[in-house]
């Protein structure tokens, strides 16, 4: 399938655009290791972000939102992980699957860790990450029923809770638009 929109590269960004791109190209997720590339050969964004240049300042949002969960959240690498893998498992997200397996691989899951959450299995997860596991599922389901939510409230607090909300939400988001605007790993 061909992309629905083009590689937007840098010489050809808007004032506002570029802030964007400068902002996600040279941002928290450009420093440290890459376990995926940002960037094309030919400077243009890949995955979601280049979609955020078509509307800056709502892609800033979702940029800031995303920067957020990934380097400022409470969860633990390997716990966020894990529920972004699950999201993509429910999406059949390639680029997210593509991109987090590297990050989950480099945080310590294993081979057989990710195997299990390309098919959505929870059950060998364990402690708080097996109960991350479980609400991020209930989540894909659309509620936590009162055992789960009891559960995590007394171990993982409210804003614990928030947080996977907000995780599940906005991957889901970006599996929609990768699969609208048919981005390719």
């Amino acid at each position: 399938m061909a992309a629905r929109i083009p590689a937007l590269t840098p010489d050809a960004l808007s004032v506002a655009q570029f802030d964007l791109y400068d902002a996600i190209a040279g941002g928290p997720r450009a420093q440290g290791p890459q376990h995926f590339a940002l960037t094309r050969p030919d400077g243009s964004l890949r995955g979601p972000f280049n979609a955020f240049l078509l509307a800056p300042e709502l892609g800033g949002a979702l940029q800031d939102v995303g920067a957020a969960l990934r380097y400022r959240g409470s969860l633990s690498d390997r716990a966020r992980e894990i529920a972004i893998l699950l999201v993509a498992a429910r999406w059949d997200s390639a680029f997210e699957r593509e991109a987090h397996e590297a990050v989950g691989a480099a945080a310590g899951l294993s081979e057989d860790e990710l195997a299990a959450l390309r098919a959505g299995e929870v059950a060998g997860f364990t402690g708080e990450e097996g109960l991350v596991a479980r609400v991020t599922a209930a989540l894909l389901d659309g509620d936590l029923d009162d055992g789960l939510w009891d559960a995590a409230s007394v171990a993982l607090g409210p804003e614990v809770i928030f947080e996977l909300t907000t995780l599940v939400g906005y991957y889901a988001t970006l599996a929609l638009q990768l699969r609208v605007f048919r981005v390719a790993p």
